[in-house]
């Protein structure tokens, strides 16, 4: 047990020590390299627990090591759906709350978006509604938003231009 003051060390996790996590953060990774492609990849960072009979602690972080909120619960390891839901969450509170800013936006109403299950998939969910700017809506599949091609906008005349 360490003493109640000790600042324990952060160690980053190595790939494969937390299969289904990776597999959900590598998702997560997909939506964030297409949505704020100037950032790194997430990672996972682990700090040691409090008492040696519990597991380590995991976060979601950005690749500075910094990241905020719960860490991630044991049990969502036990399968993919799981996971990705504890990952997706946790990786949108440290997103938003170290870069001060909604991740992801919804590219047709500029509303942060929520994971959300749609029939049985992890699911980017948009509000718009809420707001009066369209219906709510699923966006994207969590890891597919790179699919996504943005609409076009109509051509629009400008003052003093004639075509």
């Amino acid at each position: 047990m360490r003493a109640l003051f000790d600042t324990p060390e952060p160690r980053r996790v190595s790939t494969g020590e937390y299969p289904v996590w990776d597999r959900a953060l590598a998702l997560l990774n997909r939506d964030l390299a297409v949505t704020l492609p100037e950032q790194e990849p997430l990672r996972l960072l682990a700090l040691p627990p409090w008492d040696a009979d519990e597991p380590e602690n995991v976060y979601v972080a950005l690749a500075n090591g910094e990241w905020h909120g719960n860490c991630l619960d044991p049990d969502s390891a036990a399968g993919p759906a799981s996971a990705l839901a504890i990952v997706a969450d946790a990786a949108q509170e440290t997103v938003t709350e170290r870069l001060w800013q909604a991740w992801p936006l919804c590219a047709e109403h500029g509303l942060g978006m929520h994971p959300r299950d749609a029939d049985g998939e992890l699911s980017w969910w948009c509000a718009g509604e809420r707001l009066r700017r369209g219906p709510a809506h699923i966006r994207a599949a969590v890891g597919a938003l790179d699919t996504l091609v943005r609409p076009r906008r109509p051509n629009r005349k400008r003052p003093g231009r004639t075509s």
